[in-house]
């Protein structure tokens, strides 16, 4: 394991105090002389770590993408059953996020900042995400083979990270709901279904075919 130095730990400072001031006032609406005054680290200080505010987004998206999928392979090398890997997926996954609420706020939100070599660098780190979480879902499904139709993956992966991400908007992890509850009611919400032990034929529906436009605006477009 690599030496961790004054110099990282002075990173991760700075680091962490940006993703808190990014997550209550935005990115765009930052500025290094914000994050300067926040650290107490000089703006010539700053670019000593990092050679612009956009870097700055870029580490805290990549330390955090990174992170998340290097736990997670090492706790999957502890099992091969299909869903104690997607428990392992949702526990690492919340764990981790409910400690660093702001990141995720910003990873949330920002995720289109970035653009250029930094984008396409957190964009792939993503995507291994996403790979290895789609894989262990195809591996639940085929090991729970019914007669039932099959929800579709893709669905079912945004659908799964969709409830994840969310919890920023709600989730105390000072509150009475321990990051153990949480793993547990969403593991079973997203495996069992809200309605659990409901006999199949009730949840037959009446396929529909969309087609009426919703749009907000009464008019016509021209």
């Amino acid at each position: 394991m690599e030496a961790f130095t004054r110099y990282d730990q002075k990173l991760e400072f700075i680091l962490r105090t940006s993703a808190s001031i990014f997550a209550g006032k935005g990115y765009h609406s930052t500025t290094m002389r914000d994050i300067s005054r926040a650290t107490h680290v000089s703006l010539a200080g700053l670019y000593h770590y990092c050679r612009s505010k956009e870097e700055l987004l870029f580490l805290i998206q990549d330390n955090c993408f990174g992170r998340v999928v290097e736990r997670l392979q090492r706790q999957l090398k502890e099992t091969r059953e299909p869903v104690e890997k997607l428990r392992l997926v949702i526990e690492n996954h919340l764990s981790f996020f409910a400690a660093n609420m702001a990141e995720m706020k910003v990873l949330s939100h920002e995720a289109d900042s970035l653009a250029g070599e930094m984008q396409a660098r957190v964009s792939g780190k993503k995507q291994q995400y996403t790979r290895l979480v789609r894989r262990i879902l195809s591996e639940v499904q085929q090991s729970h083979q019914t007669g039932e139709q099959k929800i579709d993956l893709t669905v079912g992966i945004y659908a799964l990270f969709g409830m994840m991400n969310w919890i920023y908007n709600w989730y105390n992890p000072r509150g009475p709901l321990s990051v153990s509850d949480l793993v547990e009611n969403i593991t079973r919400l997203f495996l069992s279904g809200f309605l659990a032990g409901t006999a199949s034929d009730e949840l037959q529906f009446r396929r529909k075919t969309v087609k009426e436009e919703l749009s907000v605006w009464r008019a016509p477009q021209v």
